[in-house]
């Protein structure tokens, strides 16, 4: 029945173009969710997403840490080719104040869904340079509204520290290319998620009202250290400070996909959920869970790289699926174009492939998409370690 379902969603897809909601965790494990087997952390909105489409056991991040996994998302490459990998052999991200960012001749999931009629957002944390040249107002976004990296790299109320490097957290908003608005600084983080919930379906409201497609990133703070929340979720889960912080997370995107329902585009929205990647395990109960898995965030073993994967679409996706087809989150960016009746970029290579076969039920378990996943610790011969004159990074 699941498959027949399947089937007669895809027929039904020609003429359509789906809004697209990605929404993104940050060091959220495997592991974590109550759907994936966690004893004490409970995750209904999320586990209901799952339900109501297909859940992914196989669904692989394209880096062991933040702003590599990010820009492969955005761009649908491997984050070698975007010079996203860090300046290590085994990786880094782009700290608070970095000069470099996502170069700006890459193409990204809004610039190519703008070109074809879609209004974009992007709410929450960016993580792919800091710099005006390089948030998501240039590079395709119409609006942004979020913290530009993670939410330990400025002092807070959750984390307080002096540094010359990094000043105070800063909440922004940016609405057009070479303009920033600081709202808050530092931003209070008890505050953090209510107001990329009321973004959020702000945006998803006045979308719909408008008949046009949109795309809505929202890329969480959630469950990166500090682990925090509102007063609300304070002591109010089995798993601590992390399962709280978890628990407004999940609150958030039920909040969120509420939203969605009453805007009445529901039934046209592909919504995605994933997460960076693994969890920040030398963070102990701070960090999350990679479940069986071992390694976590900046290793590229499983638990640093094997992520929580689901696909809904309501009338489209039939619910109910667990898949175990791989599938990376680089996917996200070539299935929405192919949706979207978006060309893929000509002049570059693109990593991504279409996953409509898996989604629409043309597939099963033991096809594939890709036919070999490559995962780089970092950056092939830079800066190799001591006593080796070359290191691979593959």
């Amino acid at each position: 029945l699941v498959a027949l379902l399947g089937v007669c969603a895809a027929d039904s897809l020609e003429g359509s173009r789906p809004n697209i909601l990605i929404l993104f965790a940050d060091d959220l494990g495997y592991g974590d969710l109550s759907s994936n087997g966690h004893p004490t952390t409970v995750t209904p909105n999320i586990d209901r997403l799952a339900h109501s489409g297909i859940r992914f056991t196989q669904w692989y991040s394209a880096f062991h840490v933040c702003s590599p996994s990010r820009g492969s998302m955005m761009t649908g490459r491997l984050p070698i080719r975007t010079g996203t990998s860090g300046a290590q052999w085994y990786g880094g991200v782009f700290n608070g104040d970095a000069v470099g960012g996502l170069p700006e001749n890459e193409t990204t999931i809004a610039e190519a869904l703008k070109d074809a009629g879609y209004l974009t957002k992007a709410v929450g944390k960016w993580h792919l340079g800091q710099q005006t040249k390089f948030l998501p107002t240039n590079h395709g976004f119409d609006e942004y509204y979020g913290i530009p990296y993670s939410d330990d790299m400025g002092a807070s109320a959750w984390d307080y520290y002096e540094s010359v490097d990094r000043p105070p957290l800063p909440l922004v908003r940016s609405q057009s290319k070479g303009h920033v608005e600081i709202i808050e600084q530092p931003t209070d983080l008890n505050l953090l998620s209510d107001r990329y919930v009321e973004e959020s379906v702000k945006f998803i409201k006045s979308s719909a009202s408008k008949t046009v497609p949109f795309l809505l990133y929202m890329a969480f703070n959630h469950v990166h250290v500090p682990d925090f929340a509102n007063p609300k979720w304070c002591n109010k889960t089995k798993r601590g400070r992390f399962g709280d912080a978890l628990g407004e997370l999940d609150d958030s995107i039920g909040k969120i996909l509420q939203g969605l329902k009453e805007s009445g585009a529901e039934e046209n929205t592909l919504v995605f959920f994933t997460s960076d990647n693994g969890p920040w395990l030398i963070k102990g109960l701070a960090g999350g869970s990679a479940g069986l898995f071992r390694g976590g965030k900046q290793t590229t073993w499983e638990g640093g790289v094997r992520m929580p994967g689901i696909a809904s679409w309501p009338g489209k996706i039939a619910p109910g699926q667990v898949s175990q087809t791989v599938v990376a989150t680089y996917d996200i960016f070539a299935t929405s174009l192919a949706l979207a009746g978006a060309k893929l970029p000509t002049d570059r290579i693109v990593d991504g492939k279409d996953m409509s076969p898996v989604l629409f039920g043309g597939t099963k378990d033991d096809d594939t998409l890709h036919d070999c996943i490559f995962i780089y610790k970092g950056t092939p011969d830079l800066k190799c370690p001591v006593g080796h004159d070359t290191c691979p990074g593959l």
